[in-house]
């Protein structure tokens, strides 16, 4: 039988039945808090090299070939995605339906939906290109009506940073 790959919001599920878990048993023995910030920067880094390669699997790393790589997030119907500007150097949608919010509350673990999923799209897309900068102000994950992706691609080299709500 030949490889098939599944799909990320698969992926995601099979991730969250054991980190899930794993969270709950770290956050007992070191807190909450340490807990959620060792996973946090787990996902982040595991984030960034899924940028590496998704920009490697699409053949560059330009807004086009990022606007190609996100149609992976979009498989099983995962993601519900309207796209308002896509340029050379501007990307902006919303997500107005997102499955994998939906799949982490279902499982109970809509707490760490956000560190899981959410936590990870600043970092891909540095990974991506160190010059694509991600503004976000609020997401499903979050309670809000949708998410608010608005992708730069930079100027500088200076590397790119996910800014919330709390950060603008």
């Amino acid at each position: 039988m030949p490889d098939q790959e599944i799909s990320l919001l698969k992926q995601r599920e099979i991730e969250a039945r054991i980190v899930g878990p794993l969270y709950r048993a770290f956050a007992e023995e070191l807190g909450a808090a340490r807990a959620r910030e060792i996973i946090a920067g787990v996902i982040r880094e595991l984030a960034r090299q899924s940028g590496c390669d998704a920009a490697r699997r699409v053949g560059g790393n330009d807004l086009a070939h990022f606007a190609r790589a996100k149609e992976r997030w979009q498989q099983d119907e995962a993601l519900v995605i309207e796209t308002l500007h896509e340029d050379d150097r501007r990307l902006d949608f919303n997500v107005t339906r997102c499955r994998y919010a939906e799949m982490y509350r279902a499982l109970g673990l809509a707490d760490l939906g956000g560190v899981l999923s959410c936590g990870r799209d600043g970092s891909m897309s540095e990974g991506f290109n160190p010059r694509l900068h991600l503004a976000r102000t609020q997401t499903i994950m979050e309670g809000a009506s949708h998410c608010d992706f608005r992708y730069r691609l930079e100027d500088d080299a200076s590397p790119a940073k996910e800014k919330r709500a709390g950060d603008l």
